[in-house]
């Protein structure tokens, strides 16, 4: 029994102090402590030493190289790549850059992503299994799926009886960080960005990046890193069937633009089907080239072929494919170039498919040009600056010099790159040659006028000036393809998408004479249906380059431009008048308006076509005429011409990947075997690689 007297005594005494010695003792039994304490291991006496997780994953590897097990380089990968992100992620937390807050992905000035780190307390590692008893199970996908467990597991048989570990906190975006965190290092805000894409808004259009595999408990506890994709396109429905008798007439401007095929080329081959407002089923088609017949002499800027055919989707609908071909000018007959490279060297130009590359591309343009051609080059990155003045291509070396010199850094002041080189191009304007700017980028402009509106005033009031624009695309993640478009189109102008240097070899050495020389500008369609032969219609594609039917004879209308050789495809699905395949009910009174006693002109014609255009240093435009009747029509498909069904399948294989109605239960199957048939002369491959597509698109949407 405790005397409370004492206790109460005690209460009230004074604390000694305690003696220098004592202390000195006291505080080196804590460090002896805390040092013991490091390397104490709270499993029961006998259990493995737990390793940290870097020694591991190190441990793990040379395991894995001793067995060879990197010969099955799918195995190889699928190993690697966690043990590394995983051990990357472990080690963090240990770094200085660990600050207790939550991983966010915020947009910082100029439109920056500003990545920030929480990293919470790391779980208990698992005592390891040695690879040589995970080899001996001889299943690869047994093989990695045990490893993986063995790096990621929260509890293995050292943890039985024991406490089970705690999950680890997956890393999570947030809106808004919280004032006293700090931005990651680079590198790991670099390879963030490269793990993974959250689904983001791009212009009014939300590009995703392939879906990530199905988690498992083995992954369950693996870090989660997220980075908004913030590509850009127009958004647009597709073109829907009409009634020839309510609206007999449609009005459009060409496109001869092929960005959007290299784009769904690059995200095939990815792994991923593309986004249905990336694909422009008209640049689809007019990304190869085609040997329709062309014109004889450079008077007549170009030729048209129309084919009436059955359609092989629809056995009560035919196509009329419209094939324009322009005057290929001989290499005699070229007019000088004047060209101004206007170079996008901001800070995210630094990857290998965009700044590297686009020089690549451009040293590939330079070595086609001819002595008395002429180079200009600027470059913008928060302000725009000249690299080189005017020169002559003869002085090669000088040119390709620069363009080797060019290096990334800053933001995009685009607009004043576009002013400085539309300066630069007026300043050596050649009369009767060819005038061009030749923007090359990878997306947004976001210092100066960055708005698609006052670009697009912009440049509609220098082209006045008689100098054409043409915009080339590099890379992923920022393309902004919406203003690439804008721009293009309202500066009498081209838009292509480079992902390859073989793409670049194509768009600036092979088609050099479409891309440079232009034969026409101001290019518009019109086709008025008879409605007494064609009960509907329905255009394919060129969704985005619809013009209003008044438009068609206004001469200060916009419209797009054709150069040397290009080959430019049209395609109408249209249902002949009582076809069983009619989805538009008839009018009541309609019939009765149409009625003439004395007959109707051109009652035989399935439509009429108009086409305009002007010169390309010209202010008014000509007037050509073609009808379409039975002599423009085929008794089969198989009848068609070689490259006329190629046409053909492509448009298919677009509006699949679009997901359009009329083609939902066509196979890519079906594709295929049009598109072998027709695969004709390639001597390039382009129609070769376009089969690998198609059968890429078909696996990725089995199950779909």
């Amino acid at each position: 029994m405790v005397d409370e007297s004492e206790l109460k005594k005690l209460s009230g005494a004074r604390v000694p102090q305690p003696a220098a010695d004592a202390r000195a003792r006291a505080l080196g039994a804590a460090f002896a402590a805390f040092d013991d304490r490091k390397n104490m291991s709270t499993a029961p006496q006998g259990s493995v030493v737990p390793e940290r997780l870097i020694d591991k994953a190190t441990r793990l590897w040379s395991g894995m190289m001793q067995k060879k097990l990197y010969a099955t380089p799918a195995l190889a990968t699928l190993v690697a790549l966690p043990i590394a992100g995983y051990a990357t992620f472990y080690m963090l937390q240990d770094s200085p850059f660990n600050f207790g807050g939550e991983r966010q992905a915020t947009d910082g000035p100029a439109g920056q992503v500003e990545t920030r780190l929480r990293v919470e307390e790391p779980a208990k590692v698992a005592p390891p299994t040695t690879v040589g008893e995970l080899a001996g199970k001889g299943d690869p996908e047994e093989l990695s799926r045990d490893i993986t467990t063995e790096l990621f597991s929260g509890e293995t048989e050292a943890d039985a009886g024991g406490t089970a570990a705690a999950p680890r906190d997956a890393i999570v975006a947030e809106p808004a960080p919280p004032a006293e965190l700090m931005p990651a290092p680079p590198a790991v805000a670099e390879s963030a960005s490269r793990i993974g894409r959250a689904p983001g808004v791009a212009g009014t259009s939300k590009l995703m990046a392939p879906a990530a595999p199905p988690a498992t408990d083995a992954m369950a506890d693996m870090p989660v890193l997220a980075q908004e994709n913030t590509d850009r396109v127009q958004v647009f429905d597709t073109n829907p069937v009409r009634s020839a008798l309510e609206n007999p007439v449609s009005t459009f401007s060409i496109d001869v633009d092929t960005a959007s095929y290299s784009f769904v080329r690059r995200s095939l081959k990815e792994g991923f089907l593309p986004q249905a407002d990336t694909v422009r089923v008209e640049e689809m088609i007019n990304y190869f080239p085609y040997d329709w017949q062309g014109p004889a002499s450079a008077e007549t800027p170009f030729n048209t072929t129309v084919t009436v055919m059955p359609t092989p989707w629809n056995d009560h609908t035919k196509l009329m494919h419209v094939a324009i071909k322009g005057y290929d000018v001989k290499p005699a007959e070229k007019p000088a170039a004047n060209l101004v490279f206007l170079i996008d060297v901001s800070g995210s130009m630094n990857e290998t498919d965009k700044l590297p590359l686009l020089q690549s591309a451009f040293r590939l343009l330079v070595n086609t040009l001819g002595p008395n051609d002429t180079v200009s080059i600027v470059t913008y990155a928060g302000d725009a600056g000249t690299v080189l003045e005017p020169t002559k291509a003869s002085e090669r070396a000088k040119i390709l010099n620069a363009i080797d010199t060019l290096a990334p850094g800053g933001t995009t002041a685009g607009a004043a790159g576009i002013a400085e080189a539309y300066r630069l191009a007026e300043k050596s304007f050649v009369k009767g040659g060819v005038n061009r700017v030749m923007l090359a980028t990878d997306g947004d402009f976001n210092v100066g006028q960055t708005d698609d509106d006052d670009l697009k005033r912009m440049i509609e009031a220098k082209r006045e000036s008689g100098v054409f624009l043409s915009v080339f695309g590099f890379g992923r993640g920022n393309l902004n393809d919406q203003m690439m478009q804008t721009i293009a189109q309202n500066g009498n102008g081209t838009a292509a998408y480079i992902d390859t240097l073989a793409e670049a070899e194509k768009v600036l050495v092979q088609d050099a004479s479409s891309t440079i020389f232009p034969i026409a500008k101001d290019v518009k369609i019109q086709v008025e249906f008879n409605p007494q032969a064609v009960a509907e219609y329905r255009l394919i594609g060129y969704e985005t380059r619809a013009l209003a039917r008044e438009d068609f004879n206004n001469d200060r209308v916009d419209a797009g431009e054709i150069g040397s050789g290009h080959s430019v495809t049209a395609i109408y699905e249209i249902t002949p008048k009582g076809s069983p395949a009619t989805v538009i009910d008839d009018l009541r009174y309609g019939q009765a308006a149409t009625d003439n006693p004395g007959g109707i002109a051109n009652a035989g014609e399935y439509a009429f076509i108009r086409i305009r255009h002007k010169a390309p240093d010209g202010d008014t435009s000509t007037l050509t005429t073609t009808p379409v009747t039975a002599a423009n029509e085929v008794a089969s498909f198989e009848a068609a011409g070689t490259d006329q069904r190629f046409s053909v399948a492509v448009a298919a294989f677009g509006q699949k990947l679009r997901d359009t109605d009329q083609t939902a239960a066509f196979g890519f199957d079906r594709i295929i075997e049009i598109a072998t048939a027709a695969r004709g002369t390639d001597p390039f491959g382009y129609r070769s690689e376009f089969l690998s597509l198609v059968r890429l698109a078909s696996a990725l949407s089995a199950g779909k």
